[in-house]
């Protein structure tokens, strides 16, 4: 069969004067290699001849290597330069990017001389026509970003990829026609454009900036100055892994860039193959560098383009790894130099390990454990030869090869996918039967639910993680980019269940509002192991990156859960559950505004403080504080050491009590658990272990608890908060059918409610809920109140939002029981 790229034997050939030798068809380099020894010839005899040096630049400019040129000739003067083999043509990417019928496998012999029968014509890389491979992918080059990830250019830095290759398919060819082109439509090629002095001085500084390199054996000022620990710090982090409590559940990720690093026993073969398929197939026997890429870049420069080069594998990696993105000669002979000094320094098998845990492979995934994850949902150890070539197809341009992208995407994926595939077969990585198993069968990329490190509720979970790690001592470097394994405290069942209870409650409480704007009814719930401190779950609002304010740690006015500080220092100042204060409205030393309990109701002249705590008799609270000498102080040091900060609204004043000072939820969760746990006080916190990398622990949580409060005084104190869940405001949560120990509260001013809770601790678990209005926090939540209640009670929304998630939380607990009080009676005490 002939054709005009595959001329028939039949037709006489020209041949050179005074040999029977024919000459390839025109623009093959077959027929340069014979015009350069007719020229010799000719300057022999006497006429003008062309250099050696110019056919090496006419090679170069062709996109061949001087080394070729020079085994062909056999010219003494190029022999120095050692030839380095070029990959045979994809007949499968043939027929796939030029749509004409693949050629059998038989019709791609003959090697570099090209004139084997049957032999495919070679053709010069980047010039595209009919019948030959594209040079290594699409030549589309108006690429988004290039294989260092976003925030790089867009990069022609691939063996054997044309620098001219602008435009898609058709207007390359319409540019620059083909090999061979009868049409008259072929343009000038680079070489014929440059005058010959300058493709000369392009040879010679090729030639000159390898001589300041030196040689492989570490000579060049250059070479010796690569400083291979100097390293970009984002190209070598890794991702740091976050877990539920439970060790296994995955909270979330800390990430400069979205990386795990494997070892290289654990990326496939099939994955390291088709990457040195796609890649850089002469690597298992190139010194790291591409000679080819060197003199390319080399006349870009002198012909005033920007520089190009066909990277090796080792270029790419030291590109991304030691240097930055810019694309200049200085920065070319740089990626040179410490390419060599890698390639000396290193094994092969190490380089390729490197290189595959750190090149950019789309969908925010560095590496090629996170790009298995990101494009197939699975370990890079799982993946099939056909995952692992479609990987190694992207590695060149994700953005225009990810049909996730853009569907228009999927055929140039299908050509690249179907290139690495043959490559494969041609180098021996596969046998024949693999090939016809994923040849022209693309594994499906579906698109993996995109991580959600900041959003929604769990988004608090994770910059609270971030916080201690901070606290701990942790650097910004470490917890983003250091590869940590940390488990937090948060159990992934209560946290469910917190988010749950919230929202439904929530949901429930703004419907009583109709047109109320949405997102402005906050409900809040912070739980803590009172044995532990440690944070069980969360819910801090609807969705951290809408509004990073996390209300479960934001302090509002407690209301009259503030009273159990105030029963701890009654108690410590001698007064009994027994004693008996005024639970009638009255004038406070001559303070205009009379003591008066929620809608003015008069309980009587003296009610135990036991009862007084049952009903939460606002009269009785401020009488006890009233009554101890410096008192507000001694209420201020109870909520101190029970585990509440000062903050807002705390005073030297007897009112107080009732709950103007303002507490987090989270911190009065771990106050009740204070006084629930006998006294003994164990710091919050959300990091319970930190390892490293390779399994060392790094941190590790040493629960010590501290006797902050006297363990009769919270016995006692226990014992009457257990009172208000089984006779009297809290009455509701009694249905978690086990003992709970808790308090209702309501803040508000005048006739406004601007805080509801309900804090209450079973013996392992204490649970404060917070609602709260407004974009502040500081809004009227008496609009919200449940049909039928006169207010915003934290007996409402506040006790039913408890409850359900205390069902959640507490499944699997022993139903225990608090200790006995002891009606312990202390001497008064009189400062």
């Amino acid at each position: 069969m002939t054709d005009e790229h595959h001329p028939s034997p039949d037709v006489p050939q020209p041949t050179l004067p005074g040999s029977a030798q024919p000459v390839a068809a025109p623009g093959t380099y077959r027929a340069r290699l014979h015009a350069h020894r007719a020229a010799l010839a000719a300057s022999a005899a006497g006429a003008p001849s062309t250099t050696t040096q110019d056919a090496a630049a006419d090679a170069v400019s062709d996109g061949r290597t001087i080394a070729t040129v020079a085994a062909d000739t056999e010219d003494p003067l190029e022999a120095w330069w050692r030839p380095i083999p070029t990959p045979a043509p994809d007949p499968i990417r043939s027929s796939l990017d030029t749509g004409l019928p693949a050629p059998s496998s038989a019709s791609f012999g003959g090697g570099a001389e090209g004139t084997a029968t049957g032999a495919a014509p070679e053709a010069p890389s980047g010039i595209l026509s009919p019948g030959f491979p594209f040079p290594d992918g699409d030549p589309v080059a108006r690429h988004r970003y290039g294989p260092d990830g976003p925030q790089d250019s867009p990069s022609y830095e691939r063996a054997g990829e044309d620098p001219e290759s602008l435009g898609d398919v058709a207007s390359v060819r319409s540019r620059w026609g083909h090999p061979g082109a009868e049409d008259g439509t072929a343009q000038p090629r680079l070489r014929d454009r440059l005058p010959r002095g300058r493709r000369l001085a392009g040879l010679i500084v090729g030639m000159l900036a390898l001589v300041v390199l030196g040689t492989a054996a570490g000579s060049g000022m250059l070479y010796a100055r690569a400083d291979l620990t100097d390293t970009n710090k984002a190209f070598t982090s890794n991702t740091t892994s976050l877990y539920f409590g439970d060790g296994k559940t995955a909270l979330s990720t800390l990430v400069v860039q979205n990386r795990t690093t494997i070892p290289y026993a654990q990326i496939p073969a099939s994955m390291r193959d088709a990457a040195v398929a796609a890649e850089n197939r002469s690597y298992w026997t190139d010194p790291g560098v591409s000679v080819q890429g060197m003199a390319r870049a080399t006349l870009a420069m002198v012909s005033g383009k920007q520089v190009q080069g066909g990277s090796t594998i080792t270029q790419q990696y030291v590109k991304l790894v030691y240097l930055s993105q810019d694309r200049t000669l200085t920065r070319k002979v740089k990626e040179i130099a410490y390419a060599l000094k890698v390639a000396n320094t290193r094994s092969k098998d190490q380089v390729l390990g490197d290189y595959l845990n750190t090149v950019f492979f789309g969908r925010d995934a560095y590496g090629v454990q996170a790009a298995a994850k990101a494009w197939f949902g699975k370990d890079a150890k799982d993946l099939t030869i056909g995952q692992s070539a479609v990987l190694a197809a992207v590695i060149q341009n994700s953005s225009i090869l990810d049909p996730s992208i853009d569907p228009e995407n999927l055929p140039r994926l299908q050509a690249r996918y179907e290139y690495v595939l043959s490559g494969m077969l041609e180098m021996g990585s596969i046998t024949r039967a693999q090939y016809d198993q994923f040849h022209n069968h693309l594994p499906p990329t579906p698109v993996q639910t995109p991580e959600k490190r900041y959003q929604g509720p769990q988004g608090f979970l994770v910059n609270m993680v971030e916080q201690e790690l901070k606290r701990l001592g942790f650097t910004e470097a470490q917890i983003n980019g250091g590869g940590l394994r940390v488990t937090t405290t948060f159990d992934p069942k209560a946290q469910q269940a917190a988010q749950d209870a919230a929202q439904k409650y929530q949901a429930k409480a703004a419907g009583n509002v109709p047109g109320a704007p949405a997102g402005d009814l906050h409900a809040a719930i912070a739980s803590v192991d009172s044995r532990t401190g440690e944070v069980l779950a969360l819910y801090g609002g609807d969705d951290f990156v809408k509004n990073s304010r996390n209300w479960a740690t934001t302090a509002r006015m407690t209301g009259s859960t503030f009273k159990a500080f105030g029963l701890v220092a009654g108690l410590r100042d001698g007064f009994t559950l027994r004693s008996t204060f005024n639970g009638n409205t009255f004038q406070l030393d001559r303070q205009p505004m009379p003591v008066r309990n929620e809608f003015n109701t008069n309980y009587g002249p003296a009610v135990s403080l036991q009862y007084a705590t049952q009903e939460s008799i606002n009269t009785a609270f401020v009488d006890l504080v009233h009554q101890m000498q410096g008192g507000p102080k001694k209420v201020m040091k109870a909520a101190n050491d029970a585990g509440a900060p000062s903050g807002t609204g705390w005073g030297n004043y007897d009112r107080m009590v009732l709950g103007e000072p303002e507490v987090s939820p989270l911190n009065m969760a771990s106050a009740y658990a204070t006084i629930t746990n006998g006294g003994m006080r164990y710091s919050s916190h959300v990091v319970r272990e930190v390892r490293d990398m390779s399994g060392k622990v790094l941190y590790k949580t040493d629960a010590k608890g501290e006797q902050a409060i006297e363990p009769d005084i919270a016995r006692d104190t226990t014992y009457a908060l257990q009172q208000v869940t089984t006779q009297g405001t809290g009455t509701s949560v009694s249905a978690l059918n086990r003992p709970v120990a808790g308090k209702t509260g309501t803040a508000g001013v005048e006739d406004k409610i601007y805080a509801a809770w309900f804090v209450g601790a079973t013996p392992r678990v204490s649970t404060a809920v917070m609602y709260v209005a407004g974009g502040d926090g500081q809004s009227d939540l008496d609009p919200y109140a449940m049909p039928g209640d006169r207010t915003f009670f934290g007996a409402g929304y506040p006790a039913k939002t408890w409850l359900q998630y205390m069902s959640v939380a507490t499944q699997g607990d022993p139903v225990e029981k608090f200790a006995e009080p002891s009606y312990a009676a202390r001497p008064r005490l009189r400062g």
